[in-house]
Parts: structure tokens; sequence; C-alpha cells
């Protein structure tokens, strides 16, 4: 690390009590920056791991992406692989994860993978899913790489047959009355919404999940925000401000 850490956990950090998370800041602590694009605040994975898992718990995020939840992961002390077709996301994982500081023991194991297929993890491994799918192809996350594997290609349709796959293998790799908690957001065609949250919602609820938790994530910092807004107006529509956080539970 070439980097000086001031800070090594959040301010004043309070759990979330409701169903409405909202995180204007994106994360002044560790190793945090805002350099990739679409990465979750790191107070979500914190949120989420300090809940539904105990320390040295078995923790995964299969689209990794900018390694937010690797760095929570190993801070809180819960054991986590990371899995990212992405082999650029994979390097900016492995900065962001190599530190050392006293009481941050946590195993980080990164891995180049299929989230529709984890093969390498055996049947009910997992103690906690934590993850932050692409919304189909919102962001093209392996723009100019050829990455035939990368979601983030897809349109809506095809995003959501794919999930199918995803949803199973989140189901096979995760323990009995353990917890997968998946980010979520819409999106817009020809000024209409189009729900895919809750398209997704509803495969993980077909292969066998419980809902245990819907939450509304506000959404802060849009780098987009600008050119949306005046077509919003021009074209008479609502900016989109939330995401979802499901919490689904296997019993």
């Amino acid at each position: 690390m070439t980097k000086k850490i001031i800070n090594w956990q959040p301010d004043n950090f309070e759990l979330e009590t409701n169903t409405v998370w909202s995180f204007p800041d994106r994360g002044k602590w560790a190793t945090y920056d805002a350099k990739w694009r679409g990465n979750w605040s790191p107070y979500i994975p914190r949120n989420i791991i300090l809940r539904y898992s105990k320390e040295n718990d078995w923790v995964l995020d299969q689209f990794v992406g900018g390694g937010t939840t690797l760095v929570e992961a190993k801070l809180l002390n819960r054991n986590i692989i990371g899995v990212d077709v992405n082999d650029k996301a994979l390097v900016r994982c492995r900065e962001k994860i190599d530190f050392k500081h006293e009481g941050a023991d946590g195993k980080v194991f990164i891995k180049k993978g299929d989230a529709r297929n984890l093969k390498f993890i055996d049947d009910g491994k997992i103690d906690l899913i934590c993850t932050h799918p692409p919304y189909a192809n919102s962001i093209h996350y392996s723009e100019g790489q050829n990455i035939p594997e990368d979601l983030s290609n897809l349109k809506v349709t095809e995003f959501l047959e794919q999930m199918k796959l995803v949803a199973k293998e989140c189901y096979r790799v995760l323990k009995k009355d353990k917890f997968c908690a998946i980010l979520m957001g819409d999106t817009r065609q020809k000024g209409h919404m189009i729900p895919m949250s809750f398209e997704v919602m509803k495969i993980f609820q077909n292969v066998g999940f419980t809902l245990k938790e819907l939450i509304i994530k506000e959404q802060h910092n849009c780098k987009a925000t600008g050119f949306w807004k005046t077509n919003s107006t021009k074209y008479n529509f609502l900016l989109m401000a939330h995401e979802y956080l499901f919490v689904f539970h296997k019993k």
C-alpha cells in the first residue's frame, strides 16, 4: 500500500434499523475511492455483514467489481470469496485488499469466474452472500475488453434469463438458514419504467428463497444526473432515485 490510511472505520457508525437507507458518503475510510463506476457505498455491505454474519464466517460476492465488499469483510474479520469475469476488476480488488491493520484478519480469496457457474465452491459452503450485480446493460463494465461472460453486455430480457442461473448457484452454495443480499435497480425504456429489480426478486423466490427484507436504498452522486435531469423535463418522466436491496433467506 502506498496510500496512507487515516481512518480505518466510519465515524459514528450505527446499524440501520429501518427499511429506507441513504448513504450520501461513498466511504472515506480504509482504501476506498470512487474510481470504479457503479460501485456501492461500503455502508451497505457493512450493514449486511454485521447483521447477517459473524466473525470467521464465509462471505461471497460473485460480482465483486471494485472490491468494496472484500474490504469490509476483511475489516470485519469475515472470510470472503470475491468473483468477477473482469480482469481489470480483479486487479483493482487485489490493490484494495493489500493492507494490514490490527484486528482486520479476514481472509480474502479472489477468483476469476462466472456467477452463473461457481463450480469451485462446494454446496452449502457459504454463510452469507452480499453482492451487487450489474443492472443489465445500464453500465458496460467491460467495454472494449470483449468479455462474453459479462452480464452487463446483455439487454434486460436476456439479463433476466441469465439471472436465473445466478439465483440457482446462490441457492446451491449458501448454507441452510443463511441469507443472500442483492442490490438491484430498475431501468427505463422509451419513457416507461422496466421494473427489473422486482423481476430479479421473483427469480430468487422461484429457486426457493424467502424474502426476509425489502429495503429501499436512496441513490446519490449519479454521474448522469445532469443529462437525465434535462431529458426528464423535456420528455416528462421522473428520475429514478432509488434501488432495492433484497435480503433473501434460505430456510
